[in-house]
């Protein structure tokens, strides 16, 4: 990643706009930005999204069809999903900002908005959750549970013998799960690489922890290769 790279660049974003010209707009412009956007026109189908991956950061218009962002923001939040939620409405009213808010939002931007604008609301909502200490320290991929405060990884209650490279690979997957992340990306933030080298060390390492976690190290069903692009750890 160079410097000029946004922030979680290559970070999964979900866009939640009924309106298809909006849509279209949001969608190219975070797109060219080079994160990975998906989009859903309702709140049901928002939710449905959420409940099946892991998003690093939602758009959401207030004004659905059905389930209004209101109720889909309040619905995230009480499955206990903490991705960044920026809503995106007409709906100017100080009332409008206080409850959504209140309901877990992060950001409030209201329509007709400038573009860099938002984009850079997007940036800093992914730099501020990037910083942010580890909510959980606990996970679960299949049969395997990870403890990152005991730095444990166990299946079905027996220990795993994890090496601390190893442990640390996985914690950074843990911590973008759901991203695309780079060969280049772990060599520099995993392995302390300040420039581009030639190694396989990456894909040696990412077999190990397939060998430890899959449950088929060579048909991966969570630490997915992405030809072209890199790793992403779907669970």
């Amino acid at each position: 990643m160079s410097q000029n790279e946004a922030p979680g660049h290559g970070a999964s974003l979900l866009v939640v706009e009924d309106e298809p010209q909006m849509q279209f707009l949001l969608t190219e412009n975070l797109e060219y930005e080079g994160y990975s956007v998906t989009t859903a026109d309702s709140g049901e189908a928002a939710l449905l999204e959420i409940a099946k991956r892991r998003y690093s950061l939602m758009i959401l218009d207030l004004m659905l069809p059905g389930m209004s962002g209101f109720e889909v923001c309040r619905e995230v939040r009480a499955r206990g999903r903490q991705l960044p939620i920026i809503v995106l409405t007409a709906r100017s009213a100080e009332s409008d900002r206080v409850i959504g808010l209140d309901l877990g939002a992060d950001d409030y931007v209201t329509k007709p908005f400038g573009v860099r604008e938002l984009l850079a609301r997007v940036r800093a909502q992914l730099r501020r959750e990037a910083d942010r200490p580890e909510a959980h320290q606990e996970f679960v991929i299949g049969e395997v549970h990870i403890d990152l405060r005991r730095r444990l990884v166990t299946r079905r209650g027996r220990r795993l013998e994890v090496s601390t490279r190893e442990f640390e690979l996985l914690r950074y997957f843990l911590a973008h799960r759901g991203e695309v992340v780079s060969r280049e990306q772990l060599l520099r933030d995993v392995w302390g690489y300040n420039q581009l080298v030639v190694t396989r060390t990456v894909d040696k390492f990412v077999a190990k922890l397939r060998c430890h976690i899959e449950p088929r190290p060579h048909d991966p069903r969570y630490f997915i290769t992405l030809h072209g692009s890199g790793y992403q750890l779907v669970c």
